[in-house]
Formats: C-alpha cells, sequence, structure tokens
C-alpha cells in the first residue's frame, strides 16, 4: 500500500506515463473480442454523444446503485460530469453492504477506480473491466476477494453483469477516454442512492454508519459534479479532502494524517 502523496503530483505523474505510449494502449485494449466491439458501436456513440452535448474519447465517470440494479456512466463537460446513460444491471449477487471475505458472493460497495491496465477485452464474459477491491481502505479492514469486474453475460457471482449488447458501450467508452489520455476513471458503488429519504429508511441497518461515510462522497459529488478525491485515513473510514487541505496535511509521507489514496 502506497503512502500518500500530493493528489495533483500523483495525478500528473500519472497523466504523463497514460499520455507516453496511447498507440500501445489502443492496441491492448482492442485485444480479443475489443476491435469488433468498438467498431461495432463507436459511430453510434459518438452521434449521441454530440446530440448530448458531449464528446467521444472525454473522461467518464461510472456510478452503481445496487438495490435498484444501475451503473450510471457520466461524461465530463467543461468542470462538470453529465449523466450519460443509466444502464440496467443483467445480474448481481449478495445482499445490501460491502463485501468483507472471499467467497461470500457479496458485491462491493466504495470508492474504486480503473486504469488500462485493469481492462479486459478478453475476458471469459465477453468485455470487461476489474474496479480493483479490495481498495486501501478495503485492506485496511482485512477484507479478501479479488477479481471483482463489471462484465458482459447476465450470471455473476460478487460481480456486475450488464449484459453483451450493454457492456460494449460501457468499455467502448471507458476505453476510448483512457486511449485519449484519461489516466483512470473512478467508479463509485452505492446500496442505493443515499438521499436523506433512503438513508432514513435504512436506518439502524447493520451497515448504517458505513453507509454515512459513503454519503459523504456522494453528496460532493451531487454538489460539485466532480468525483471528489477519496483517501482512507488511519481510523479506518473514508475521507474527502480538498486539494487545499490535501496540501496542507500530506506535505511528508510519513504524515499518518494522510492515511492511504488509490
Amino acid at each position: 500500500m502506497k503512502k500518500v502523496l500530493l493528489f495533483a503530483a500523483v495525478m500528473a505523474v500519472a497523466f504523463q506515463a497514460s499520455a507516453q505510449q496511447p498507440q500501445d494502449m489502443a492496441t491492448r485494449l482492442r485485444l480479443g473480442e475489443g476491435a469488433e466491439a468498438m467498431d461495432r458501436v463507436t459511430a453510434r456513440l459518438t452521434k449521441d454523444l454530440k446530440k448530448a452535448g458531449l464528446e467521444y474519447g472525454s473522461p467518464i465517470f461510472v456510478r452503481i446503485f445496487k438495490e435498484s440494479r444501475e451503473l450510471e456512466l457520466w461524461v465530463q463537460q467543461g468542470t462538470r460530469f453529465q449523466k450519460f446513460r443509466s444502464y440496467p444491471i443483467c445480474n448481481m449477487s449478495g445482499q445490501l453492504g460491502p463485501k468483507t471475505e472471499r467467497g461470500d458472493d457479496q458485491a462491493p460497495e466504495g470508492f474504486y477506480s480503473v486504469d488500462a491496465d485493469w481492462m479486459w477485452p478478453d475476458s471469459n464474459f465477453h468485455l470487461a473491466f476489474n474496479i480493483r477491491y479490495p481498495n486501501d481502505y478495503d485492506k485496511s479492514l482485512e477484507r479478501t476477494g479479488s477479481a471483482i469486474m463489471v462484465h458482459g453475460g447476465c450470471s455473476s457471482s460478487g460481480c456486475f453483469a450488464m449484459t453483451d449488447e450493454k457492456i460494449e458501450e460501457i468499455y467502448t467508452l471507458a476505453a476510448a477516454a483512457l486511449i485519449k489520455g484519461q489516466p483512470e476513471f473512478k467508479v463509485h458503488v452505492f446500496p442505493f442512492r443515499m438521499t436523506d429519504k433512503n438513508m432514513k429508511r435504512h436506518k439502524g441497518a447493520r451497515w448504517s454508519k458505513f453507509w454515512a461515510n459513503l454519503k459523504e462522497g456522494y453528496d460532493l459529488f451531487e454538489t460539485t459534479g466532480m468525483p471528489p478525491v477519496v483517501m482512507a485515513s488511519a481510523d479506518k473510514r473514508y475521507v474527502f479532502p480538498t486539494a487545499t487541505q490535501l496540501a496542507e496535511t500530506c506535505q511528508f509521507a510519513t504524515n499518518p494524517e494522510c492515511g492511504l489514496i488509490e
């Protein structure tokens, strides 16, 4: 696990690395069934994005809601992200609540990120990307498991199955953003829409304290239109510092208050 560095510096290095070999990345993302799928949907997606005032290859952001079985795909427009499409999740296993151990058939909840290395154009489930569970927060709680995917088909054991048709669009938009220079895209997984009404409905549930912590990140995106900076604090919770707070707190990598960052 990595000590926290200044967020701006981390993003600058990541962006530079992602931009150094775009052709190699494009080739890898089109392996397996990737090329045929991307060629099949790119023109239609480009046209639909243009109608919405959006551009193919712009940065994306993904939100998943387990209770309503929805995957939202957002595309950046200026200083905010705009929702482009909402896709029904064909199948997922488990109940509301986070994944805690290997084999529990639970889908995770939390804040994750995907770069090009975690895209799977040659997946056994048509196309896929790995959300990189467990993140540093999960690891701090000794949660186990791996290979949690958003993939095609309609069968799932802890993953999010989207059907082959829908994963082609999702994968293509993610691949285009990465090829164009987005270092990674965020995937935020929530048990339900974190509205005050829903929080009240689930008051007293086993995971209500954890969900209140997730709601902090949910609310920040709802307010700003940008995925927040997410860190795992030393007291094993998610925190969402502003850029100024991050710079002030994390001048030194040994500062225990910095916690960990993906």
